[in-house]
């Protein structure tokens, strides 16, 4: 299995990013897929999950701004960010949610002015 991040990158605050996880070895819709973030000096956090039959979950504190969806075609997960803050700042991974495999390289996303 493998789980290629990318979309990150310099963005400034109250700007846009949108990720993408592409996976190999694996489909996506076969599995509860997350989207987790390490920011500086902090543990590694989820972000949002999207599960098999499509429903999809989002911290509280993220509600309204962070959105995730998949393409089954493409079998590739995204995740829509809106409105970020320096606070948003971290290094974004994919992961299954179950059943974990080594995390990659995940997608730098820096949100400053």
């Amino acid at each position: 299995v493998q789980l290629v991040e990318s979309g990150g990158g310099l963005v400034q605050p109250g700007g846009s990013l949108r990720l993408s996880c592409a996976a190999s070895g694996t489909i996506v819709s076969d599995n509860s897929m997350g989207w987790y973030r390490q920011s500086p000096g902090k543990e590694r956090e989820w972000v949002a999950l999207i599960h098999p039959a499509g429903n999809t979950n989002v911290p509280d504190a993220l509600e309204g701004r962070f959105a995730i969806s998949r393409d089954i075609a493409k079998n590739t997960v995204y995740l829509q960010m809106n409105s970020l803050t320096p606070e948003d700042t971290g290094v974004y991974y994919c992961n299954i949610v179950l059943n974990k495999v080594p995390w990659g390289q995940g997608t730098q996303v820096t949100v400053s002015s």
